[in-house]
């Protein structure tokens, strides 16, 4: 299949890794770094800042920033043939869906990524085990799409573009600016810093989110993040009345909603375990400098005798 893709950061640049291991893709990049251009050429794709590269593509990811997302469609329309089928890969799709498109346009979203930024963090396992929203606007047909998300490792999801952004905001964009809130509340308190341990490592880990998309994600999904700050203030009203019976719901919750199968996704050939290896930063002296987490993200296969 003749793939483009435009925008090589880290998403961008997991998809086309992702996608080229099977080796029966060809690749159309666009992007205007030329270093990351010259990398992709090296492993066999055609890449350059210009669109036209992408005029006989017969799927188009659109991995730029959310806020040249629309603008980036746009210039599609004048490029890709009306066959074309182009995925954007924005964390908000309200936005996108307010256009209609020549082209065969399916919005999606792989709900998936790291704390880092750029096409030397891409990863080919980034989406391994991973979701893949899709949100069919005009052109419902998202078998191909699916295909591909599923070939790199992903499980499509399909909802509306309404209530993706709700969910978003709950579980990603909310708990971001928490995460940021919390840390920026903590901060002036030195002693609180020194001791911080996991729990507050693990708890700020979304305030390090890359700064660019932080912002695109309140200002394309604010109404919805708005809507989850109300009822988390609503929530924390009377949340002391009957504490300990609540939060031994919520534990008990907490504890089954990832003990199921989203921790070990059982996979044709073997089974895949998404594992996490934490490495403090250590000085020239041999002492721990700064709590520094470098986290990679490995995909694991074991083979099953049972699949």
């Amino acid at each position: 299949m003749k793939i483009g893709i435009v925008g090589l950061g880290l998403i961008g640049g997991s998809i086309f890794k992702a996608l080229l291991r099977s080796g029966k893709h060809s690749f159309f990049l666009v992007t205007k770094n030329v270093q990351t251009a010259e990398k992709t050429k090296k492993q066999g794709a055609a890449a350059g800042s210009e669109y036209k590269i992408l005029k006989d593509c017969e799927i188009v990811f659109v991995c730029s920033p959310m806020k040249n997302t629309s603008e980036t469609l746009d210039k599609l329309e004048e490029v890709v043939k009306k066959d074309c089928i182009v995925c954007d890969t924005a964390s908000t799709k309200s936005f996108v869906c307010k256009k209609s498109r020549p082209y065969k346009f399916i919005p999606t979203h792989p709900m998936a990524g790291t704390e880092n930024s750029g096409y030397d963090f891409s990863l080919p396992e980034l989406f391994e085990g991973a979701k893949w929203v899709i949100t069919p606007f005009e052109y419902k047909k998202t078998e191909k799409v699916e295909e591909l998300i599923k070939e790199m490792g992903a499980k499509p999801i399909i909802t509306t573009y309404e209530k993706h952004d709700e969910a978003v905001a709950l579980i990603s964009h909310f708990p971001m600016l928490l995460s940021q809130i919390l840390f920026k509340t903590a901060e002036d308190n030195e002693l609180a810093l020194h001791l911080a341990s996991s729990g507050f490592r693990d708890t700020t880990r979304l305030a390090m989110t890359n700064t660019e998309l932080a912002e695109d994600m309140m200002n394309f999904n604010g109404e919805n993040i708005e809507k989850a700050l109300k009822k988390f203030t609503s929530e924390t009203e009377n949340f002391r009345s009957d504490y300990l019976k609540k939060i031994e719901v919520i534990a008990e919750k907490r504890r089954k909603m990832y003990s199921k199968a989203s921790l070990i996704d059982f996979v044709k050939g073997g089974l895949r375990i998404p594992f996490s290896v934490i490495i403090p930063e250590i000085s020239s002296l041999g002492v721990t400098s700064k709590l520094g987490l470098i986290i990679f993200t490995f995909s694991a296969q074991i083979q099953s005798p049972f699949i």
